[in-house]
């Protein structure tokens, strides 16, 4: 079972505190893994009390969940805007999609995470599937709703949503993310990583592109 973050009254304060142990935790997490990581040094680098850490989390676990669920809502926020309207605009949120993810996941702490989530996979199954559930399957389900809305306005053709959102995927990661975890591979350049993400869109709109453009 997963476990959540406590209930809270979202304030300016209790959000700044929040945002401070979440930080922190990510930072401990990184340095000395999920075990090494103790309560005391997260409160202490994020400048609170345990007793004010324990208001807001369970426990350690809570609070990797937490720092899981918060980059991944970070890498979705290019969908947050207003639908495209025609078929370039389709092809550049999802540019700005796969770029958000690329730039999230290569970040040094989520890969620290990655790596976690494999070496504690027997003893702690429940952070590979909270890494799982939180951004691979949430990236995902979003790609979905927004290829689904734009076949609704006739922006791609009537094929099957999910070969688009899955070569979409396929294209922007390849081998990377598996060159990285294993360290034989540097981090992409910027440029590099809207260059993959491009084609990423590209590649998966080319599946299911309408007989005529809506432009």
């Amino acid at each position: 079972m997963i476990v959540k973050a406590k209930p809270r009254k979202a304030t300016g304060q209790s959000d700044n505190m929040r945002e401070r142990v979440l930080s922190a935790a990510f930072a401990a997490f990184h340095e000395g893994g999920f075990h090494g990581a103790s309560t005391l040094d997260i409160a202490t680098r994020a400048h609170v009390s345990k007793r004010e850490l324990y208001t807001l989390f369970d426990n350690k676990q809570a609070m990797l969940v937490a720092c899981i669920a918060e980059r991944a809502r970070r890498m979705r926020l290019p969908l947050d805007l207003p639908p495209p309207q025609n078929s370039a605009a389709l092809a550049d949120t999802m540019t700005a999609f796969g770029t958000a993810i690329l730039r999230g996941v290569c970040e040094p702490e989520v890969l620290a995470v990655y790596r976690l989530a494999i070496t504690e996979a027997k003893a702690s199954p429940e952070i590979a599937r909270a890494l799982d559930s939180n951004g691979r399957q949430a990236n995902l389900a979003a790609l979905t709703r927004l290829l689904t809305d734009a076949q609704a306005r006739g922006l791609i053709g009537p094929g099957e949503i999910a070969a688009v959102a899955s070569r979409f995927f396929a294209v922007l990661w390849g081998d990377l993310l598996v060159r990285l975890l294993l360290r034989v591979a540097a981090v992409p350049k910027p440029a590099e990583m809207e260059r993959r993400a491009r084609a990423a869109a590209r590649a998966a709109l080319a599946l299911d592109a309408p007989s005529a453009p809506n432009d």
